[in-house]
C-alpha cells in the first residue's frame, strides 16, 4: 500500500499523469501498539545532524507540538496567536482544536525557520509538503543517517512529545488540550504512547515532592 500510494504520489507530481492519488484516506487494515518506541535524543541528534534542513524543522515542531504529520505540514503562521498555536486536527475531522502553548523551546523551534510561505514548512523548492512527499523525504533522511534499521516512524516522535509533556509535569487534563485529544480517553492514550520508564519517574519525582 506504501509503495503504490509512493507511486501514485510521482505520477500526480512531478509527472502531472493523474489528477489524484487514490491511495490517500484509504483505512489501513491493521493496527499497532508502538506505546514503547519514542526517540531519544541521541536518535534525533543522529538524525538532524546529517538530514536536511527542511526535514530537521519538521523534526523539531512534532517533538515540541506533538501534531500529527498532516496537522505539522498543514500548519500556517496565521494558526499562531500571542501565547499559543491554536489548530483544528484532521483526525477528528476539525471538531476539536490543538491549543500548544508557545514555551521557550517552541518559539525558539519556529524562530529557526525562515519564512517562506503562509505554511510554516516548505521543502527545498520553498513549497509546502505533501504527506508522501515529506515521507520519501524523511525516509532518506533516516537512511542517510544510520537509522534505517531501526523501528523508529516519523509517528513516533508524537510519542515522544506526549512522554515529555508528562514527564515535565504537565496533567493529563492539559496534554489532552495541547495535543487535541478527548479529555475523557488521555489517560488510557498515554498509557499507551508514553514510555513506562519515564512515567514512572515522573511518579516518583511528583511523589518525592509531596
Amino acid at each position: 500500500m506504501q509503495v503504490l500510494s509512493r507511486v501514485l504520489s510521482y505520477a500526480v507530481d512531478p509527472l502531472g499523469a493523474i489528477a489524484g492519488n487514490p491511495c490517500e484516506g484509504i483505512k489501513r487494515l491493521y493496527s499497532a501498539n508502538r506505546s514503547e518506541i519514542i526517540w531519544t535524543n541521541s536518535d534525533i541528534d543522529q538524525l538532524t545532524r546529517s538530514c536536511a534542513p527542511e526535514v530537521a524543522h519538521a523534526v523539531a515542531l512534532a517533538l515540541h507540538t506533538g501534531l500529527r504529520l498532516g496537522d505539522l505540514l498543514k500548519l500556517s503562521w496565521s494558526h499562531l496567536g500571542d501565547d499559543a498555536i491554536i489548530i483544528s486536527t484532521g483526525k477528528s475531522k476539525h471538531r476539536r482544536e490543538a491549543i500548544i502553548p508557545l514555551y521557550d523551546d517552541l518559539r525558539a523551534a519556529l524562530a529557526s525557520i525562515p519564512r517562506r510561505s503562509p505554511i510554516i514548512l516548505t521543502n527545498s523548492k520553498r513549497c509546502p509538503w505533501t504527506v508522501n512527499s515529506f515521507g520519501s523525504a524523511f525516509d532518506r533522511a533516516k537512511k542517510a543517517a544510520g537509522l534505517d534499521d531501526r523501528n523508529l516512524h516519523f509517528h513516533d516522535l508524537r510519542g515522544t512529545a506526549c512522554t515529555r509533556f508528562y514527564v515535565s509535569g504537565l496533567s493529563e487534563r492539559v496534554i489532552a488540550e495541547i495535543m487535541g485529544w478527548e479529555e475523557e480517553t488521555v489517560a488510557r492514550i498515554i498509557r499507551r504512547y508514553v514510555d513506562r520508564t519515564a512515567a514512572t519517574q515522573a511518579v516518583l519525582r511528583q511523589l518525592n515532592r509531596k
